[in-house]
């Protein structure tokens, strides 16, 4: 069985440098430095394809398994974790579509892990073991699961608000399926289907990312059943989200995106009361409105998360990024719980009607055309 990755240096370009002014003279991407092949995954087409983008991006570090389970990488360094891409098959559960509010009516994995080094990540108590990437070879099984629930559903699904939508199907659960693009294919293959497959009704493809690297996917058959979401903050939020692209390439992907015909949003996330929060926060849409002008026939949504932890996450946050800046003071926040007991520490209630009493009138002043889809 292969040993766990040793330590090298990062392939990703970190983000602590750029500041938000700056403009990457070439998209944002991560390469891997080392690949994990399980036996079914390398026999699988997508599978195929995926070891054939891996070579011509130059990942020379693939081993292949003998069998299904990846050896035991618990003793992975957090660095050599985030430069490991394991290439495996997905279990029957795995790829049971869950639902997932408030955002979509579904949740499903092409993909679980992602590259950036984002110090707030909600997620990291989510998943367990080291934080590496895991991407699926059987894509086509994922996907042919999706039919047995288009018309079922209860965040757009029959409801009065967004039922127009469809079913919604959410892709960046757990991913960032852009930063994964180049080296997988996965998303080109994901919308492609969804734009081009014959379901039993309307049906709605999401996705949401910090990065920019969208060439590949302006020319795809979308059907405008696809809607890209760029994922931005100020620059106080943004100083915490290492290996991405800065937020000006993300809303200028997000433009070239929506003149393409792709349904576009925004998840502005997580939203914190920095220093000049107003100010900040009105720059930032008012440059998200400049980007998006002109766009005909523009189909815009808005989606606002304010920033909580939960102990669990704060605790993977600590030890992965242990000089943190990020707030995370239990003290200074309310206690929440949620419906299986879960607790989770978010903005006091004045603070929060603060954010949101002033996001709702900036949002229709800046970007009058934009649907607000929720506040939490």
């Amino acid at each position: 069985m292969p040993a766990a990755p040793t330590s090298s240096t990062p392939t990703e370009t970190p983000a602590t440098s750029a500041t938000s002014t700056d403009r990457p003279a070439r998209p944002v991407r991560w390469t891997p430095r080392t690949v994990l092949v399980t036996a079914s995954a390398a026999a699988e087409p997508h599978g195929q394809r995926v070891l054939q983008r891996l070579e011509r991006a130059g990942v020379q570090d693939v081993r292949f398994l003998s069998g299904d389970r990846l050896p035991n990488l618990r003793d992975a360094s957090y660095g050599d974790a985030k430069r490991t891409l394991a290439l495996v098959t997905s279990a029957a559960s795995t790829r049971k579509p869950v639902p997932i509010p408030p955002s979509a009516d579904w949740s499903f994995p092409i993909a679980q892990g992602c590259p950036g080094h984002c110090q707030y990540c909600y997620l990291a108590g989510s998943l367990s073991g080291p934080p590496i990437t895991r991407v699926y070879a059987d894509l086509p099984r994922v996907l042919a699961g999706l039919d047995d629930v288009v018309g079922a559903g209860s965040v757009t699904t029959g409801t009065a608000a967004r039922g127009h939508e469809g079913t919604t199907f959410e892709a960046s659960c757990y991913t960032d399926p852009l930063a994964l693009e180049h080296v997988t294919g996965s998303l080109s293959a994901t919308i492609s289907h969804f734009g081009t497959h014959e379901w039993a009704g309307p049906v709605q493809l999401r996705f949401t990312t910090k990065y920019d690297d969208v060439e590949d996917l302006l020319a795809l058959p979308h059907g405008g059943r696809t809607r890209v979401r760029a994922s931005v903050g100020v620059r106080d939020v943004e100083r915490f989200e290492g290996g991405t692209a800065r937020v000006p390439a993300r809303l200028a992907a997000l433009g070239r995106l929506a003149r393409a015909g792709y349904p576009v949003g925004l998840t502005i996330a997580p939203i914190m009361p920095v220093d000049d929060w107003r100010a900040e926060y009105g720059a930032l849409l008012a440059a998200a409105a400049a980007e998006l002008d002109g766009v005909s026939g523009l189909d815009l949504t808005v989606e606002c998360i304010t920033h909580r932890f939960t102990p669990k996450s704060k605790d993977v946050q600590l030890d992965w990024y242990p000089r943190t800046k990020l707030d995370l003071d239990e003290s200074a926040r309310s206690r929440k719980h949620g419906k299986f007991g879960a607790v989770k520490y978010v903005y006091d209630a004045a603070t929060t009607r603060e954010l949101r009493g002033w996001f709702e009138d900036a949002l229709a002043r800046e970007l009058p055309a934009a649907r607000v889809l929720y506040w939490t």
